[in-house]
């Protein structure tokens, strides 16, 4: 969240040094899993981890692919750790309860953030993200409708 905060800051200061440029959102994307079922939380987590270690495969080692899929990076090769950490992805991605989301959503709201963009692509079961897709529509968007 605090890099939302900056980035939010370099913004508007770029805005101020370019006044003309017709640049007036700020969007940012999350990795976004909603579950009322707690025991959906460890697969949640689990298919982060492994998304985001593939990705750091790409991008910060060799990037071997097998089978056309790049290589998962364990949780103990990758680079800044504490980021991976099941708290720390929970807290920091739009994971959770609806309600838990809604009020996530709103402090990105209070920063400036005025586009969402929801990012399922990490490896959940089809199922699974039809679910999290559906508790989005029908229990997070109503919460940002204006009347």
């Amino acid at each position: 969240f605090a890099e939302v905060k900056l980035y939010k800051q370099r913004l508007d200061e770029s805005q101020q040094r370019y006044p003309n440029a017709n640049n007036n959102s700020f969007a940012v994307m999350r990795h976004t899993a909603l579950y009322t079922d707690e025991k959906v939380k460890d697969k949640v987590i689990a298919a982060v981890q492994r998304s985001m270690g593939m990705f750091q495969n790409l991008f910060f080692h060799p990037g071997e692919v097998v089978n056309g899929f790049a290589r998962t990076i364990g949780l103990e090769e990758l680079a800044e750790k504490e980021q991976f950490d099941p708290c720390m992805l929970e807290q920091n991605l739009m994971f959770g309860a609806p309600d838990k989301v809604v009020e996530k959503l709103k402090l990105y709201a209070e920063a400036g953030v005025d586009q969402f963009v929801y990012l399922a692509s990490m490896g959940l079961d089809q199922k699974l993200q039809k679910e999290s897709l559906k508790l989005f529509c029908e229990e997070v968007m109503p919460a940002f409708q204006s009347s």
